[in-house]
């Protein structure tokens, strides 16, 4: 059987889960593992495992764009000693155990990652539908369960409740715009840089 994803990759992120997993689980408590990102850790060894087109195009089109801004706040407040967007600032506290930081540089590996298994798999055009219900089931649920924590914002933007407007009408406009305005426009970004890879093929 010829793999399309290297074994050792296979071992080097399901070995990495193992211990990110529990380390944070201690740290941060069970409500994190609901973050959006943290649950692509989770869906990422799924879909290198499984080789599957499907789970990759699924979390690419929740995750790319988040963590790609991600990214480039980090590197900002490395290289400038400024945040440009805001995000980051818990990766230079002190405060915050020196491993727990180190563990949270996976968000600088999701899109590459994410990048290359489509490139290497393929893209699956249900993926962004799948994200989308994702959403629709997980964000509720951070919005009732330990709500001072605002989970994936799902009571306002950068982890700050938001006030302008009723909780539950924001709750709505969050479950309609960021599908329609984050999750079907990566999906049209992906969808058109596989049909160039293809191609070229």
């Amino acid at each position: 059987m010829r793999w399309r994803v290297p074994l050792w990759l296979k071992i080097v992120w399901t070995v990495w889960l193992l211990v990110w997993a529990p380390v944070y689980w201690r740290q941060y408590g069970l409500q994190n593992f609901l973050f959006f990102c943290d649950l692509g850790n989770v869906l990422i060894g799924i879909g290198l495992w499984l080789e599957s087109p499907l789970i990759f195009s699924w979390v690419a089109s929740g995750l790319l764009l988040f963590q790609t801004l991600y990214t480039v706040d980090f590197a900002g407040a490395l290289l400038a000693g400024h945040h440009i967007i805001g995000g980051t600032e818990y990766m230079f506290d002190p405060g915050l155990p020196l491993p727990i930081r180190l563990l949270s540089l996976f968000h600088v590996v999701t899109p590459p990652l994410l990048v290359w298994a489509i490139w290497r798999l393929g893209y699956d055009r249900r993926g962004w539908k799948l994200q989308t219900l994702m959403a629709w089931i997980v964000v509720p649920v951070n919005y009732f369960w330990r709500p001072e924590l605002d989970v994936n914002w799902a009571r306002g933007p950068f982890f700050h409740e938001q006030h302008a407007m009723p909780g539950w009408a924001y709750l709505l406009g969050y479950l309609i715009v960021v599908p329609l305005f984050v999750y079907f426009p990566t999906h049209l970004f992906l969808d058109w840089l596989s049909r160039r890879w293809e191609g070229r093929q």
